[in-house]
């Protein structure tokens, strides 16, 4: 007996999180600067007409602006309900540009325009992707991987973590092959060695670009290249007769691999990253807080040469104007006319409320920053910080923790003692045998102090700085103290000799 094929629909619910064009524009400009949030002011007042600078002169009494944002006035005088799009017969009516613009998304937004003073090192990888074949989507995803680099030129972010913050912030559904795709083209960019995910491979890319550019003399292809492979661990170890005896090299051979792979720069960014980008360009900082002599202490929002903005007057003029009249029905032009005016309105209006809502979140996220880190903005000591996670800013604006990360990533306050980034402030904590919690920031002061004071014939061990640490009051393991001795750049003892 033959079975007939059969089709079965069923439902299910899912929970889909997704951003709206303006949740999206207000996402990027909280991520902008001083400096770049003016830069992208000026380029929306040159991309919309219908975005002016200045204040609004107040309406004069025989002017009757329509409602242009949220209605049209009726020949009565009452309020309309108007759309324009629905007097359009079918789709293919609708103005090219009417579906073009509403459809544009975020990442169609015009870009920022860059310092004519200095480039960053954003900004120069990013012209280097232009040399390179890449799809609209693996170009985005590059932009993205390339504004995640640290400093210092390496990705320390997982592509897992990577995956979901796309998927959270940008809107892009983007799997770990599609992001290391993208990263491999990263890593072929200059300076050699940006985008690895770690020293050792940072190391091992400049060592074949040198390989391939036939800088290395070629009878130290083979040792290099396996040094940096196979013994690396004892590498950083100066184990050296270890390496000449498991690769079966003279102790000569061993310390001319050794000398090439020292000639490598295990930090590519500082030769032209973020230490070029923010030392060449001056910082400018977003807010600034002062302390008076009693200690009070007051914050301004920087707002430098950012100008007041309204929408265009004009505009709703216009909009007044192609109304038809009485009992006549719109003309295909003034439909399109329209559709227009009330887009680039719109577009104005999404675009000031977006710059408000970024000052307004800037305000609340640094008022908590100062509330909970007083002690320092009133005595400039950074042994008064006390342990801050994002998380405690978050709960006291009643903001999400990845807008409280956004705000810290990027932003700058001016002090009395100093600009610090918003990222100084945030230091975890530690929990003492008493029960009492100490700034993380604070141990890690104490143990460079300890470090500084060593005599330098006989450097600290760092078993012997776990116990100078538990005397002060500070009974952390041994592993815990290399892991800050290393986030502090500091070597193990016998390379402090």
């Amino acid at each position: 007996m033959n079975q007939g094929s059969r089709q079965l629909q069923t439902q299910a619910q899912q929970q889909v999180q997704t951003l709206s064009p303006q949740q999206i524009l207000a996402v990027k400009l909280l991520e902008l600067p001083a400096l770049e949030i003016e830069d992208r002011v000026r380029a929306e007042l040159l991309e919309n007409p219908a975005l002016e600078e200045g204040r609004e002169e107040p309406e004069s009494a025989e002017e009757n602006a329509p409602e242009a944002l949220n209605g049209n006035i009726a020949e009565d005088g009452g309020e309309a309900d108007y759309d324009a799009e629905a007097d359009f017969r079918n789709e293919e009516d609708i103005p090219d540009y009417y579906v073009r613009d509403n459809n544009r998304s975020a990442d169609d937004q015009p870009r920022e325009i860059p310092y004519a003073e200095a480039t960053s090192f954003y900004e120069m990888l990013k012209e280097q992707l232009g040399e390179h074949e890449m799809s609209d989507r693996q170009r985005q995803l590059a932009e993205y991987l390339i504004g995640s680099l640290d400093d210092d030129g390496l990705l320390r972010k997982s592509l897992s973590a990577l995956s979901d913050e796309l998927a959270i912030y940008a809107g892009m559904d983007a799997s770990e092959q599609e992001l290391a795709e993208a990263l491999h083209v990263i890593q072929q960019l200059d300076p050699p060695g940006v985008g690895a995910t770690s020293l050792q491979e940072c190391l091992m890319i400049q060592l074949q670009r040198k390989i391939q550019q036939q800088e290395l003399p070629a009878d130290l292809v083979e040792p290099t290249t396996q040094l940096i492979e196979t013994c690396y661990d004892d590498f950083t170890r100066k184990r050296w007769d270890k390496i000449a005896k498991q690769l079966q090299l003279s102790e000569e051979q061993v310390k001319r691999a050794v000398d090439e792979i020292k000639k490598l720069n295990p930090r590519p960014g500082a030769s032209l990253g973020e230490s070029l980008g923010r030392n060449m360009q001056q910082i400018v900082p977003d807010f600034i807080v002062e302390t008076d002599d009693e200690g009070e202490i007051t914050m301004t929002l920087n707002n430098g040469r950012l100008p007041e903005l309204h929408v265009s007057r004009d505009f709703s003029r216009m909009m007044e104007e192609q109304k038809p009249g009485a009992g006549s029905k719109p003309t295909r032009e003034q439909k399109e006319a329209m559709l227009f005016l009330k887009q680039k309105m719109d577009a104005a209006q999404g675009f000031i409320d977006a710059v408000k809502q970024r000052q307004h979140t800037l305000t609340v996220t640094m008022e908590a920053i100062i509330a909970l880190q007083r002690p320092f903005f009133q005595e400039g000591d950074e042994a008064l910080l006390r342990p801050m996670i994002l998380k405690d800013v978050a709960e006291r604006t009643h903001l999400d923790i990845s807008t409280i990360s956004r705000v810290s990533n990027s932003k700058y306050v001016q002090t009395n003692f100093g600009i610090y980034p918003l990222k100084f402030f945030f230091n975890d904590s530690y929990t003492t045998e008493e029960g009492e919690e100490r700034s993380v920031r604070e141990i890690k002061l104490y143990l460079k102090e300890c470090i500084e004071g060593e005599d330098p014939s006989h450097p600290l061990t760092d078993d012997e700085l776990c116990e100078r640490l538990k005397e002060k009051g500070y009974p952390i393991a041994r592993r815990t103290v290399a892991k800050y001795r290393q986030q502090l750049n500091i070597p193990v003892a016998r390379l402090r000799r």
